[in-house]
């Protein structure tokens, strides 16, 4: 018997100076927010989903949690968690997803890029579908941390959720943080993980998506140069392009996202500081 019980302390004490020692982002339990809900002890890491997408469960044996991403078009009030523990039947944790109302931002852009020609709105259609298979990556690898560097100097702007009107229409919210740079800027891998896609698109331009383990991806858009490929894996600060103005921009910056469990989540959540 004490063979067994030192084995079980030793994995405890192993997953804590790994896994259990990663810092969870901050959490906000609003659409667009992250909520993190403890899932308690259990020798095996628990499974969970959500709104039928695999949930990142960080943690180890004496103590695990579920890092969950909320959808901007969540709607505000109750919420379930879908846990399945080794050897027991699904349980569901509940939680509250709290109102939150983000700001609207008016932009004139060239009137080709809001009211799209045919053969633009068929190429978007054909980025989208490819998109979401890349947005719905999850792999096995548990992310060395969930608090993230910012992927290139220059001024945040609180552009999560912002309620885009191009040219007098009304948009999807802004999915991500827009950051104020010069072209030509380096852009950077805000932690370790594998290159997923490459690629320039109608909206976004050069993009490259990061996939950092277990659900959380990043990803960088509007680059002047992508200086990496598919299956590169990077560490956190490996250059992987530089700051433009492709795809719809007004202008020179960076667009970074950052994806859990399949939905676009604020990115200050996961900064070390605000």
């Amino acid at each position: 018997m004490w063979p067994r019980l030192i084995a079980i302390w030793l994995l405890g004490l192993a997953s804590s100076t790994g896994a259990l020692g990663v810092e969870l982002p901050r959490e906000h339990r609003v659409p667009g927010g992250v909520a993190t809900l403890s899932l308690g002890a259990s020798i095996e890491r628990p499974n969970a989903t959500f709104n039928g997408a695999p949930v990142l469960v960080a943690g180890g044996p004496s103590h695990w949690t579920a890092v969950v991403g909320i959808a901007l078009a969540a709607t505000p009030g109750p919420a379930n968690l879908a846990v399945q523990r080794a050897g027991a039947t699904t349980s569901s944790q509940a939680f509250v997803v709290a109102p939150f109302r983000y700001a609207e931002q008016k932009l004139k852009v060239a009137p080709g890029q809001v009211d799209l020609s045919t053969e633009d709105l068929a190429r978007y259609e054909r980025e989208r579908a490819h998109l979401a298979d890349v947005a719905a990556t999850f792999s096995d690898l548990s992310p060395t941390t969930l608090l993230l560097r910012q992927p290139t100097p220059g001024t945040r702007s609180s552009s999560f959720g912002l309620r885009r009107v191009f040219n007098g229409q009304s948009r999807n919210p802004h999915s991500g943080m827009d950051i104020a740079a010069a072209q030509g800027t380096p852009v950077v891998a805000p932690a370790a993980g594998r290159v997923i896609d490459t690629g320039n698109y109608f909206f976004n331009g050069n993009t490259v998506w990061l996939d950092h383990g277990s659900g959380l991806l990043t990803m960088v858009c509007h680059l002047s140069a992508i200086t990496v490929k598919v299956g590169d894996e990077v560490s956190a600060g490996t250059v992987i392009g530089a700051v433009g103005a492709t795809g719809r921009a007004t202008g020179p910056h960076l667009h970074w996202s950052v994806s859990l469990n399949r939905v676009m989540v604020d990115p200050a959540l996961f900064l070390a500081a605000p």
